[in-house]
């Protein structure tokens, strides 16, 4: 784990809302596992005062050095911020952070994505292809602007299935109507968490392994505030259990976080 100042390579709009930012990263391709994330602060002093939590969508080495790529959605002033940076502006970078996705053997990789959350998965599909695996990304979201990176899924030889709300883009609903119990399958998700309720309701059924990666706000990523905790297995009040998303996750199995017994609408 390594806290350098760093210079942002491009940034670009990719979709009405998103952008991707690349930032010059040394070391990290030898290093970064699929499903951890870095901590960024932007701007001078205290503005922004805490740093941002972003997992990391790519990295690689390039001319001129290594570079990680983080996917983001402008969602408030800090993002807003990052959305007006420019190439050759400085950053300071924390990571790479938390613990990743552990692939499990299965026919099937299935992924689910829930809008910004496939920002979490693009090296997990990587890995998996890699390894000469069947990967299928199941990507949703509101409407055909939350479809994002679906390209970059296709080019590594990922099976992409599009579900949108409003119909804009492949299967109208939730994009959890188009994970299935067929045949032998481990299961990977990110997304907003009524989405991940969902889908850990359908492994339950299904007997399906499923890991999941969770989206949290994070004011250090290293465990020291307990400002992103969630409730462990077993959890309750008269035995509380909770664990740091930053620290014993993102990624988790989900055997090992509690689930409601019932969700509401979800991604």
């Amino acid at each position: 784990m390594d806290d350098i100042v760093t210079q942002v390579v491009s940034n670009r709009q990719i979709a009405p809302g998103y952008h991707v930012m690349v930032l010059r990263a040394p070391g990290y391709p030898d290093v970064v596992q699929p499903g951890q994330f870095v901590m960024l602060r932007i701007g001078s002093g205290n503005d922004p005062l805490l740093r941002r939590p972003f997992g990391i969508f790519r990295c690689y080495d390039v001319d001129g050095g290594a570079v990680v790529e983080l996917l983001y959605k402008v969602a408030g002033r800090g993002t807003a911020m990052m959305a007006a940076m420019r190439a050759g502006a400085e950053v300071a970078l924390l990571g790479p952070l938390g613990s990743g996705f552990a692939p499990v053997a299965a026919r099937r990789q299935v992924l689910v994505a829930g809008g910004i959350g496939v920002a979490a998965l693009y090296l997990l599909a990587r890995q998996l292809r890699e390894q000469e695996q069947q990967v299928e990304l199941l990507l949703g979201g509101r409407s055909s602007d939350d479809i994002v990176a679906a390209a970059e899924f296709e080019a590594l030889g990922v099976t992409v299935r599009c579900a949108s709300e409003d119909g804009s883009c492949g299967h109208k609903g939730y994009v959890t109507d188009l994970l299935d119990g067929a045949g032998d399958a481990a299961v990977y998700a990110c997304g907003p968490m009524p989405m991940l309720h969902a889908v850990a309701r359908l492994c339950r059924r299904y007997d399906l392994p499923l890991q999941v990666s969770l989206e949290a706000r994070m004011a250090c990523g290293v465990g020291a505030c307990l400002g992103c905790v969630v409730a462990g297995a077993g959890h309750s009040e008269q035995q509380p259990r909770y664990l740091c998303t930053c620290t014993s996750g993102p990624v988790f199995d989900a055997a090992a976080l509690e689930w409601p017994e019932e969700g509401g609408a979800h991604e």
